[in-house]
C-alpha cells in the first residue's frame, strides 16, 4: 500500500468520523426531538423526494444505462412516499409510553413503563439495485424515532449519490442527515465507524464483513442480505395466472430484486403448459427489445455473470428456452440480458448455487409437496419464499416447514411492499426487520423504567436476615404457585 493511498485513507476517515462527531454532538443537544419535530422531518423527506423526483428518475438510469422510469416510480418513489405517509399518520401512537404489569403483592403503588426513545446515529449502507427505496424506507424509520443518519451509497449509484450528496443540504442540516459517495474504497471506512446501530443491505459476503466491523464497536446491525427465494407452483393453482405473475416479477428491474423467484417449482405435468405460457407473456409485455421499458443489468461484471451462469447450465446439461426467442441479440454495450428458462437443472449448476440477480430462472419439477419441503430445508434459508396454492392447508403447511425471511402467497415480492407488516431475513437471508412499526423499534431503545411507590417492602428484606425476613421469602415464594 502507497503513502498516497493510506493519506487517502487516513482523509476519508477523518471526514467520516468529523460527520459522525458532528451528528452525535447535534444528538446530545436533543436527544428526544418532539413529536412536531419528528413529523417535519418525515414532510421534509418527502419534499425532497418530490422535488428531486426527476433528477432521480435521471441518475438512476444513467447508473444503470437504462433503468425503466416506470419502474423507478413505481418500485421507489411510490413505496418511499406511501412509507413517509404510513408513518407521520402512526408516529404519534408509536412514541407513545407503554405502560406493563407489575406484580403489586411484592411492589405496591409502585409502576412499570416501556419508553422508546431514539438510539441516536444510525449508518446505512445502500445497494444499488432500488437505492432510493432501500434509503428512504429506512430513513423514514430512523426519523420517525427521533434519529439522525449517514447513508454510504453503492459504487453503482455514483451519479445518484452525487445527486443527494449535493441536494441533501438544501433539505436538512449535515448534522441530520449526509450521503456519502463510495468509489470502491469508502465501505469498510464506513462500516467500523462507531454508530448507534448499522444496516446494510446487500450481499450474504459483504454482510458477514460489515458484521465483522461492526462487532468491533459492538454496534447492532440490522442485516437484509439475498439467497436463493423459491416458488412453488401447486397442481390446483392456475398455470397461466402462475407465470403471468411469476414471469411479471422476474422480469421487473431485469430480475434485479433480493426479494425475487430464484428457482422456482413445477409439477411434472404442467412443465410444458408454463413454458407456452411464458413465451405468450414475454411476447405481450416485451414485443420491442429496445424499448426503455427493460432495464439494463448494472455493470459488465454482472452481465458476464449471468452470460457464464447461462453457459455452466448448458455444459452441465441444462434444456435452455430463450424467451425472447433469439430477438434480444448479446450486445455487450447495452447489457440488455435475454430472459432465460433453465431446465434440468442440477445442483453442480452455478445457477443452482448462488443468488442469480438476474431473468433466469431455473425450473424443477416435483410430485409430492415432501420433495420441495426436504430440497429448500436442505439449503441456506431464503429471503422469501412463494407458495402459488388455494389450498389453505397446503398454504399453511409451507409456512410451517418452511422457514424463511416473508411470504408471499400466490405472488412473488408484494409483501416487502406491505407498511404494517416487518420486513427482513433469517438465517444466511439477514437479520432483524424494519418498516412501520417493526422499523420504529429497531431504531430506537425500548427504556425500561421502573418507579417506586410509596411502600418499599424490600427494606423488611435488609441484613441481618432473621425469622421476620425468612417468614416474607416463603410467603413469596408460596405466591409463585
Amino acid at each position: 500500500m502507497t503513502i498516497q493511498t493510506l493519506t487517502r485513507q487516513d482523509a476519508d476517515k477523518a471526514l467520516l468520523q468529523n460527520q459522525l462527531d458532528n451528528q452525535r454532538r447535534a444528538h446530545h443537544a436533543n436527544p428526544v426531538p418532539s413529536y412536531q419535530q419528528r413529523v417535519q422531518d418525515l414532510k421534509t423527506l418527502a419534499r425532497m423526494l418530490r422535488e428531486q423526483q426527476e433528477a432521480i428518475i435521471e441518475a438512476i438510469c444513467c447508473d444503470y444505462g437504462n433503468r425503466s422510469r416506470e419502474e423507478t416510480l413505481l418500485l421507489e418513489i411510490y413505496p418511499a412516499l406511501s412509507g413517509i405517509k404510513d408513518a407521520i399518520k402512526n408516529i404519534k401512537k408509536w412514541m407513545k409510553p407503554r405502560r406493563r404489569h407489575i406484580d403489586f403483592k411484592a411492589y405496591p403503588l409502585s409502576k412499570n413503563t416501556v419508553v422508546p426513545q431514539p438510539l441516536g446515529v444510525v449508518g446505512v449502507i445502500v445497494p444499488w439495485n432500488f437505492p432510493i427505496n432501500l434509503s428512504f424506507s429506512p430513513l423514514t424509520n430512523i426519523f420517525a424515532a427521533g434519529n439522525h443518519a449517514m447513508v454510504k451509497m453503492s459504487t453503482n449509484s455514483c451519479r445518484l449519490a452525487e445527486l443527494l450528496k449535493e441536494v441533501s443540504p438544501k433539505y436538512f442540516p449535515e448534522e441530520k442527515l449526509s450521503f456519502i459517495a463510495d468509489y470502491g474504497e469508502i465501505g469498510p471506512l464506513f462500516s467500523s465507524l462507531k454508530f448507534d446501530h448499522l444496516i446494510f443491505t446487500g450481499s450474504s459476503t459483504t454482510g458477514r464483513a460489515v458484521m465483522r466491523s461492526a462487532a468491533e464497536n459492538l454496534t447492532p446491525v440490522t442485516l437484509e442480505l439475498g439467497g436463493k427465494s423459491p416458488a412453488i407452483i401447486a397442481p390446483d393453482f392456475p398455470i397461466e395466472k402462475a407465470a403471468e405473475r411469476l414471469i411479471h416479477w422476474k422480469m421487473v428491474n431485469a430480475g434485479q430484486i433480493c426479494v425475487n423467484v430464484d428457482y422456482l417449482f413445477i409439477p411434472e405435468n404442467q412443465l410444458d403448459t408454463f413454458i407456452e405460457h411464458a413465451k405468450r407473456v414475454i411476447k405481450k409485455h416485451f414485443p420491442n427489445w429496445q424499448s426503455p421499458d427493460y432495464t439494463s443489468i448494472i455493470d459488465n461484471a454482472a452481465y458476464q455473470r449471468l452470460w457464464k451462469t447461462l453457459d455452466d447450465a448448458v455444459d452441465k446439461g441444462a434444456k435452455v428456452y430463450d424467451l425472447s426467442a433469439g430477438e434480444l441479440k448479446r450486445n455487450d454495450s447495452l447489457r440488455k440480458f435475454p430472459p432465460h428458462l433453465l431446465i434440468n437443472v442440477n445442483r453442480d449448476m452455478l445457477a443452482m448455487q448462488r443468488e442469480i440477480f438476474g431473468p433466469l430462472l431455473p425450473i424443477m419439477t416435483y410430485s409430492r409437496p415432501e420433495e420441495v419441503i426436504d430440497y429448500i430445508n436442505a439449503q441456506p434459508r431464503p429471503l422469501a419464499i412463494y407458495p402459488y396454492t388455494n389450498d389453505k392447508n397446503l398454504q399453511n403447511r409451507y409456512i410451517e416447514q418452511i422457514m424463511s425471511g416473508g411470504v408471499s402467497i400466490n405472488n412473488c415480492v408484494l409483501h416487502v411492499g406491505q407498511h404494517d407488516i416487518p420486513f427482513g431475513g433469517v438465517g444466511e437471508s439477514g437479520m432483524g426487520h424494519y418498516h412501520g412499526y417493526e422499523g420504529f423499534l429497531t431504531f430506537s431503545k425500548l427504556r425500561p423504567i421502573y418507579q417506586q411507590g410509596p411502600i418499599d417492602l424490600l427494606k423488611l428484606m435488609r441484613p441481618p436476615y432473621g425469622k421476620l425476613s425468612n417468614k416474607l421469602l416463603n410467603l413469596m415464594l408460596k405466591m409463585t404457585r
